[in-house]
């Protein structure tokens, strides 16, 4: 039985609550990004249409955690950008998530797959 859309879409916002703080560190283990190189990131990793409600809360405790620093550029013809960087604090945090999500995965994966297992009362 398939889901609708709508169930599926709440479904998957769900599941992205838990996993967008690590998903957000990863966007910037390569370098700075502004939020909305973030938004279009985490959309072409397939995690949907993240809303910059959603995103700039999120920094903004990043930022308090000191997880990520901030940088103002000077915008090309238009207005500046503030741009988020990893700490070395958000790295560790990031390795942390990496391997805790793996663990966590790969739980979820070998339950969701009991369905060969014998029917419990």
């Amino acid at each position: 039985m398939s889901s609708t859309p709508d169930a599926s879409a709440a479904r998957r916002s769900e599941w992205l609550r838990g996993v967008l703080q690590p998903c957000v560190l990863q966007c910037l283990a390569d370098g700075p990004a502004y939020g909305y190189a973030i938004i279009a990131r985490l959309a072409e990793a397939g995690l949907g249409e993240i809303k910059g409600g959603t995103l700039y809360p999120l920094l903004a405790r990043l930022e308090a955690r000191e997880l990520v620093t901030i940088e103002w550029r000077t915008g090309e013809g238009g207005p500046g950008r503030k741009y988020f960087r990893l700490t070395e604090t958000g790295r560790a945090e990031l390795a942390d998530a990496r391997s805790a999500w793996g663990d966590f995965a790969a739980a979820v994966d070998a339950h969701l797959k009991l369905d060969s297992a014998p029917s419990r009362p």
